[in-house]
C-alpha cells in the first residue's frame, strides 16, 4: 500500500482528495493534515466521513509527514509548499502540488501574477506539469509533480490539439469559461455568500486570473509559439463544475470531418477525455463527481471561427481527481485506480 499524506485536507480541494482515496484499492491516507483543525476529528469536519475515516486532523509538518509516507499532497493556498519543499524532503517522498507554486516555469512570471515572492525556485524547472494527457511519460518519473489549476486544465485540454496542429490562429484566441463557486475554495469570502452568489451570474479577475499565464505557457508550449489570451472566468451559481468556451479564428479551411480527425488523433485512447458526437455540447451536469473532460466544437464558417467547448469538474477533473490520476503514474499503477467514478445527476 501506499501510504498518502494530505496537507490541506479539509479544504475542498483536499477534502475530493480524502473522498477519491478512500475508495483507491493501493493507497492509505495515514496523515490528515488541517492548520484550523489540528486534533480535531476529521469526520466532525466533514460528517460524510463518519464511521469512514476514524482519524483526528494533524499539523503541517512536511518534515516529519515525509519520513512518515511515500507521497504528500499539498491542496494549500500559493506559497505554502514553496517554503516548505526542500532537497531533504524530495529525497525521502514525492510531492504533488495542488497550488501554483511550481506550474509556471518563469519564476518573475509567478511572482508577477500572484503577488508573492517564491521560496523555491530552484525545484521549478525540475517540476513537471500535471497534465496526465500531454505529460504522461515525464509524470511517471516525476518526483514533484505541479497539478495543473481547474480552469486550466479545462481551457488547455480542450484547444490543446488544435493548438498543437496549427489549425488555429492562436494571436486570436479567447477563453471565456464559467465556475461553480467551490473553485474559490472552502474559506469564508464577502462575494461568496449565498445571498451575493444565488440568483447572480458575474465575472470576476477581468484580464488579471492568475491562470491566464498557466493557460499562455502551455498552449505556447503546444503551438511553438508565444500565445497572448484574453481569458474571462465567471461565477455562477452552482457548486461545482467549469464549462469553457473558446474561440479563434481558423488558419485553413477546414470541415467537421477534419477537426474531429484531430481530436480523435490525441484523445481516441483517453479514458477521461470524452470527445462528443457532432453536434453534442458539453454540460457540466454530466461530468459532475467524475474525472472526466468532455469537449467538442462547432466551424462557424461565417466569421471563419472555430468554437471549442470543454466541461469538467473543477474539484475533480480540475484539482484532486487529476492529483490522484498523477499519483497512479508516478507509483507505477493503473492510471484510472480510484477514478471509475460514474458523473452524478442529478
Amino acid at each position: 500500500m501506499i501510504k498518502v499524506g494530505i496537507i490541506g485536507s479539509t479544504g475542498y480541494a483536499g477534502a475530493e482528495l480524502v473522498r477519491i482515496l478512500t475508495g483507491h484499492k493501493e493507497a492509505e491516507i495515514v496523515w490528515y493534515g488541517s492548520r484550523s483543525y489540528v486534533d480535531k476529528q476529521y469526520a466532525d469536519v466533514y460528517r460524510n466521513m463518519f464511521q469512514i475515516v476514524d482519524a483526528a486532523c494533524m499539523d503541517d509538518n512536511m518534515d516529519e509527514l515525509a519520513r512518515q509516507v511515500d507521497v504528500i499532497f499539498t491542496a494549500t493556498p500559493q506559497g505554502l509548499c514553496a517554503s516548505l519543499v526542500n532537497e531533504d524532503i524530495l529525497s525521502k517522498t514525492k510531492i504533488i502540488d495542488l497550488s501554483a507554486d511550481f506550474r509556471i516555469k518563469d519564476v518573475s512570471v509567478y511572482e508577477k501574477w500572484y503577488g508573492i515572492e517564491h521560496k523555491s525556485p530552484e525545484f521549478i524547472n525540475e517540476a513537471v506539469y500535471g497534465l496526465c494527457e500531454i505529460n504522461r511519460d515525464k509524470v511517471k518519473g516525476a518526483r514533484l509533480v505541479a497539478n495543473p489549476g481547474c480552469y486550466t486544465t479545462c481551457s488547455i485540454l480542450t484547444a490543446y490539439p488544435l493548438a498543437k496542429e496549427g489549425i488555429i490562429d492562436m494571436s486570436t484566441l479567447i477563453v471565456d469559461a464559467k465556475s461553480g463557486t467551490s473553485g474559490a475554495g472552502r474559506g469564508a469570502k464577502l462575494p461568496n455568500l449565498f445571498c451575493e452568489v444565488n440568483e447572480n451570474m458575474k465575472p470576476y479577475g477581468v484580464a488579471t486570473h492568475r491562470h491566464t499565464p498557466e493557460i499562455e505557457e502551455q498552449l505556447g508550449y503546444a503551438s511553438g509559439e508565444k500565445v497572448v489570451i484574453n481569458f474571462t472566468p465567471h461565477l455562477v451559481p452552482m457548486n461545482r463544475g467549469i464549462l469553457a468556451t473558446e474561440y479563434a479564428s481558423l488558419k485553413k479551411d477546414v470541415t467537421y470531418e477534419d477537426v474531429k480527425a484531430i481530436y480523435d488523433k490525441y484523445y481516441a485512447d483517453e479514458k477521461f477525455v470524452r470527445v462528443l458526437k457532432e453536434n453534442e455540447l458539453p454540460e457540466t451536469k454530466w461530468v459532475e463527481g467524475s474525472n472526466y473532460v468532455d469537449i467538442n466544437f462547432k466551424i462557424d464558417p461565417r466569421t471563419n471561427r472555430i468554437i471549442m467547448m470543454g466541461a469538467i469538474d473543477n474539484l475533480v477533473k480540475g484539482a484532486a481527481g487529476q492529483a490522484v490520476q498523477n499519483m497512479n503514474l508516478m507509483f507505477g499503477m493503473d492510471e484510472a485506480e480510484g477514478l471509475n467514478l460514474v458523473p452524478m445527476f442529478p
